[in-house]
């Protein structure tokens, strides 16, 4: 895998619209200010894509152009980052226009980039994995830089600080708290803070043990089983051969996550189940599991993957903050990460990132 180098002050970092174009409605443009100033406050130049700010309308039909944003960013040697606005449901899209290019696969090996994001982006990081990229399902613009409250949330930023560095061996650790979902986005919440819960779980092993390492490899579990079942209908991820071959999945630890969405449990257990049978669980070194977003079905998602895994050796940590809950730490794709399922504790394996 190609690990991109990390930021430094002055750097550009490209702004996307992969999936749904929410970045150009008038609604959102307190969000787009503020994510705007708090990068810059990092030291960064915000670059906004040509296409990203056409609006919800506009992407939702031209997929082509949110795929040319993607292209132009990675052949711009002077940009250094990429960060997705926002998820959606069809950045599957994207990928014809982007897989049939030489110059975008030429440009993803020739110009490494930080590429971050979430949610519906678990597509695109599918693709730039399978390109051999490392990239990063962490923050995205209007959900994390653009945080209502007076500034970013403590841990997201916390994490979102390694894209200046080369940690070596970076523990991912359990926050001491969550947040629940505001109950509006518009100018009024601007300077409040969300509410808060003390965590009182942390991680937990709910199935297996030991000590596993493994290459990253996951996202949100919807986006991950309608591209394998073509709920889409396109059949591209098998087309292009986007995810990886049965002995490829023996190198993996798996990350999954349930969406904004909040599918119901038994949802949840017609996707998990689809994965069994394909083989998926039986070949991973383990998994790890995103905590669900305001703790909708917590304890029912876990009985889930107990029910599913019940005759499975295969380890799961559960409850970890990445994803749709927040706040979210950053994981890396295909960067070895070491889960002791004993201690339940995450560390990545090796640099972060390159200097």
């Amino acid at each position: 895998m190609i690990i991109p180098k990390c930021l430094k002050k002055g750097d550009k970092i490209a702004i996307v619209s992969l999936s749904r174009g929410l970045l150009g409605e008038e609604f959102i443009k307190h969000e787009l200010d503020l994510a705007l100033k708090r990068l810059e406050e990092f030291g960064l130049i915000p670059v906004i894509m040509p296409n990203a700010m056409k609006g919800i309308d506009y992407l939702a039909t031209h997929p082509k152009a949110r795929a040319q944003d993607l292209k132009t960013a990675f052949q711009d040697e002077s940009i250094k980052a990429i960060i997705a606005a926002i998820g959606g449901n069809d950045a599957y899209m994207t990928i014809p226009y982007l897989m049939e290019d030489n110059e975008f696969k030429q440009a993803v090996i020739n110009n490494p980039k930080i590429f971050v994001g979430f949610s519906d982006t678990t597509i695109n990081h599918l693709m730039l994995n399978k390109l051999g990229l490392t990239t990063f399902y962490g923050p995205s613009l209007l959900v994390d830089l653009a945080e209502l409250d007076t500034e970013m949330l403590p841990y997201t930023k916390k994490y979102f600080m390694e894209f200046f560095r080369t940690t070596p061996n970076l523990a991912i650790t359990s926050s001491d708290v969550w947040y629940l979902d505001r109950p509006s986005y518009g100018p009024e919440a601007l300077n409040t803070p969300r509410q808060s819960v003390t965590e009182s779980h942390g991680y937990e092993t709910i199935n297996g043990h030991g000590i596993k390492t493994g290459e990253l490899y996951g996202g949100c579990i919807e986006s991950i089983y309608e591209a394998m079942t073509n709920e889409n209908e396109s059949p591209i991820f098998t087309k292009y051969q986007i995810f990886p071959t049965e002995s490829e999945w023996q190198n993996k630890i798996l990350f999954l996550e349930t969406s904004d969405e909040r599918i119901t449990p038994a949802k949840l257990e017609e996707i998990l189940t689809y994965f069994q049978n394909k083989g998926i669980f039986s070949q991973v070194q383990g998994l790890i599991v995103g905590k669900p977003i305001d703790e909708k079905y917590y304890d029912e998602y876990k009985a889930v993957y107990q029910n599913v895994f019940k005759n499975s050796a295969t380890p799961i940590l559960y409850n970890v903050n990445f994803g749709h809950s927040v706040p979210h730490c950053i994981l890396p794709y295909g960067i070895p990460a070491t889960v002791d399922y004993d201690q339940k504790t995450i560390t990545i394996q090796g640099q972060f990132l390159e200097k």
